[in-house]
């Protein structure tokens, strides 16, 4: 019988616009390599940036919201997996897979923890340091118990991991830590890199539809850049990223050297022709697909705390962590201004590739994860009560609205 995954995505793939694009690519490319045969559905609009799955062998499917077209399309199709892409999908789809094909093994791609970012944004607002009061709000509840309904979730971050077994108590088999699967830096790609003299300026990157993007260019214009100016009165800052709204583009300045390039087609192309890359995150979670991008491309970082959450480990980091502007914008600088710290911090990022994102090891623990899930799921989800008893409540408020905006919608 011929392996075969569903995959409902939140939104189409876009790994050129976004880090959450990128991951869901290095995920159906190891199902391809695993031989499953690879169905996309999503009931969001396709947007010019969405990668054609078609081209790679994916087949690509619209599907409605609160349709019951839905539960024919999955039982033909009859899937050994579906895989959410976030929970919100798992809220909106699990209910209807769990009753047509109650034998599919259901996973979640979390992306990020949704609370943990909603969370931090809040306590940002508020002006107050981020605690459990913030973690504990209404998206957690939703996110926690979609995680318990299903058979796995992919985590992208350790420190999310964390907060998940030791904030919500979830069970350590319900989880699989999975962060980005990169290929590894050959000397030969290395080596034709720029080397710090042909570089010069700054870089920014980030989609803008995800607000903590948008705020760390805000915080750069007000506060950083400035300071770096100041110092460094012939340097540019070059801002890249997709779907880049008014509110972002005016910020161009080309006096002050802030310049909005908007949206890149090519990442590499641009990150590896600067000089330092900046990001000063405030509020987010997951794992930073900019600092990723920076890494392979041999191009130094000045990020905060909450920037660098789940990436470095133990390792030493490719640049610098400061949440200070003050200290962010002189480390900025003497990144910028010092070749042999330059240089000594690019080094540190080829070791972070090889060490923490083995695309060869992660692929290898996930599918004997996935293996074992398939084979043992009954077991599993007897000894996950707190998952069944949520899967009976959820499917009976979810499948009932569900129907009635069916009813109304026809």
């Amino acid at each position: 019988m011929e392996n075969k995954i569903l995959i409902i995505g939140y939104v189409w793939p876009e790994p050129k616009s976004s880090a959450a694009g990128s991951h869901m690519m290095e995920l159906i490319y190891f199902f391809q390599s695993q031989n499953y045969q690879i169905s996309f559905a999503s009931p969001c609009a396709k947007s010019d940036n969405a990668f054609d799955l078609a081209s790679i062998g994916v087949k690509q499917i619209s599907i409605e919201l609160n349709n019951a077209s839905f539960d024919i399309f999955i039982t033909e199709l009859n899937p050994q997996i579906v895989l959410f892409d976030r929970f919100m999908m798992e809220e909106q789809f699990g209910w209807r897979v769990a009753e047509q094909c109650p034998d599919a093994l259901r996973i979640i791609d979390t992306e990020d923890l949704h609370s943990l970012r909603k969370g931090r944004h809040q306590a940002f607002k508020d002006g107050k340091p981020f605690d459990t009061s913030y973690l504990f709000n209404d998206f957690a509840k939703r996110e926690i118990a979609s995680i318990y309904r299903s058979d796995l979730s992919l985590v992208i971050s350790e420190t999310e991991i964390d907060f998940l077994k030791n904030k919500f108590n979830v069970p350590s088999d319900l989880l699989v830590y999975l962060p980005f699967m990169l290929d590894a830096l050959s000397e030969e790609n290395i080596q034709k890199l720029p080397k710090f003299e042909e570089r010069q300026d700054f870089i920014s990157i980030g989609n803008f539809l995800h607000e903590p993007n948008y705020n760390a260019v805000l915080y750069l214009k007000e506060s950083i850049w400035p300071l770096i100016r100041k110092q460094l009165p012939k340097a540019s800052l070059h801002i890249y990223g997709a779907y880049a709204s008014q509110k972002v583009t005016q910020l161009h300045n080309e006096k002050e050297g802030f310049l909005v390039k908007g949206f890149a087609d090519n990442v590499n192309d641009v990150m590896k022709t600067a000089k330092v890359c900046l990001a000063p995150i405030r509020f987010g979670a997951g794992l930073k697909g900019k600092l990723v991008d920076a890494i392979q491309n041999g191009t130094p970082c000045v990020t905060t705390t909450v920037g660098a959450e789940g990436m470095f480990g133990n390792l030493k980091v490719n640049g610098f962590i400061e949440d200070n502007p003050e200290a962010f914008a002189n480390k900025a600088v003497q990144l910028y201004k010092d070749e042999n710290v330059w240089v000594n911090k690019q080094q540190n990022g080829f070791q972070i590739v090889s060490k923490r994102f083995n695309k060869v090891e992660f692929q290898e623990k996930l599918a004997s994860i996935i293996e074992e899930a398939l084979r043992e799921r009954d077991n599993k989800r007897l000894n996950n009560f707190t998952g069944r008893m949520l899967q009976h409540h959820a499917m009976q408020s979810t499948k009932f609205m569900s129907k009635w905006i069916e009813e109304k919608n026809k």
